[in-house]
């Protein structure tokens, strides 16, 4: 049997490697678009982009990894199409290889931004974006970043971290509303505005030019630099143009298996099934790519696997990280518990639907994810009185 991977990131390298760890000794070629191998991309707006990691911290495997595992790795190489009757993908050189299995973890593309002088602004999603932004918004710099999501704020952060002026433009009252909710996206807010952030909230980007960035609001905002960081679109042109069901991202099952049973996807693209949350869901967090890649391999070499991982992410902004586990659904309307202090920004937040923990996340307070997780997966009304009190531990609250 030959497997073939489309894609050239942590969603790929890791099913290439569960293949080669389960045992699977048939030819395995990895086809990604990026000259580079396949890597990790949090870093970018992270570690990277504040210059304290080291850009080669970012790739999965070293170079020696795949010869050395017997890896066909084709980097700098565009898929164009599958032929699904013909069980072949068709390359941008002209070359085709032919897949028993194969699996999409194609990814997703940064939303450019859609105003006059639109072209102008930076987007990050490769290597080369954060080297780029990296590089631009250090010292007497004016940096606009539009948008005030967790990209926005993280390159916003790292931006004035390296002394740059800097504004955010975002459309809710405050950055993350839509995400968290008013009450606790303002610790966020509040966290840019005392790091010395400026905030243009509920307006938008109307045009740019080369020295300035024209708000909604009839603002003029100075820019040396504009970054955009207005969400991302997943990568299922090559999926929609083969006949898989599509919708908000390739169709997936619980196994990650598409509408035709020799392909499988992963990662961004993926709109899975899912089998705890009884939902289906996508999510383009770095978590996603690491744990679906090898549900896919497993499945792929016949496994009876299921991908019910809980959503997760994190982020790191001036002196706050946090990590955000669980999910709630968009239709619903979540109470939320603090178990904490808002102001010093060392608290866990909880959203409860119908009495139940759907998600927690942990800001500056640590190794507690694992009973966060076990008080969404217990699927019990919670005491709400002892999930805010501290001096209650969260394993307590499962007795």
């Amino acid at each position: 049997m030959t497997f073939v991977v489309v894609g050239g990131g942590l969603a790929a390298a890791k099913a290439v490697q569960t293949l080669r760890d389960e045992g699977f000794e048939g030819p395995v070629t990895l086809i990604g678009s990026e000259r580079n191998r396949p890597y990790e991309r949090p870093p970018l707006s992270k570690g990277v982009l504040l210059g304290t990691d080291p850009e080669d911290s970012v790739f999965v495997h070293s170079p020696e990894w795949y010869p050395e595992h017997d890896v066909t790795l084709r980097s700098g190489s565009r898929v164009t199409a599958i032929d699904r009757a013909a069980k072949v993908v068709r390359l941008d050189g002209g070359d085709e290889i032919a897949y028993e299995k194969l699996l999409l973890a194609t990814g997703s593309s940064p939303r450019p931004l859609p105003v006059p002088g639109g072209e102008r602004a930076l987007l990050l999603r490769t290597i080369e974006d954060s080297r780029r932004i990296s590089e631009a918004v250090t010292g007497d710099r004016r940096v606009v970043v539009v948008g005030s999501g967790w990209i926005g704020l993280e390159v916003a952060a790292a931006a004035r971290s390296r002394g740059a002026t800097v504004d955010v433009v975002g459309t809710t009252r405050v950055p993350l509303e839509n995400v968290l909710g008013p009450e606790i996206a303002e610790v966020f807010a509040e966290l840019h505005r005392a790091n010395g952030v400026t905030l243009h909230m509920g307006t938008h980007a109307e045009s740019v030019d080369a020295k300035s960035v024209r708000l909604a609001d009839g603002t003029t905002l100075a820019a040396d630099v504009v970054v955009a960081g207005i969400g991302v679109t997943p990568n299922v042109e090559l999926a929609a143009d083969a006949g898989l069901a599509v919708d908000n991202g390739v169709l997936v099952d619980r196994r990650l298996a598409t509408s035709d049973p020799d392909i499988f996807a992963a990662g961004d693209i993926a709109n899975v099934d899912h089998p705890f949350l009884k939902h289906r869901i996508r999510v383009e967090h770095w978590a996603t790519a690491l744990n679906s890649g090898p549900v896919a391999a497993r499945a792929m070499l016949g496994q009876d696997v299921s991908y019910d991982k809980l959503p997760y992410f994190y982020t790191d902004q001036f002196d706050l990280g946090m990590e955000y586990t669980g999910w709630v659904p968009p239709s619903s309307s979540p109470q939320v518990i603090v178990r904490g202090d808002l102001t010093t920004r060392e608290f866990i937040s909880f959203w409860l639907v119908d009495g139940k923990v759907a998600a927690g996340m942990n800001v500056n307070v640590w190794d507690v994810t694992e009973q966060i997780e076990a008080l969404i997966r217990s699927g019990r009304a919670i005491d709400q009185d002892r999930l805010a009190d501290p001096s209650v531990s969260l394993s307590d609250l499962l007795g």
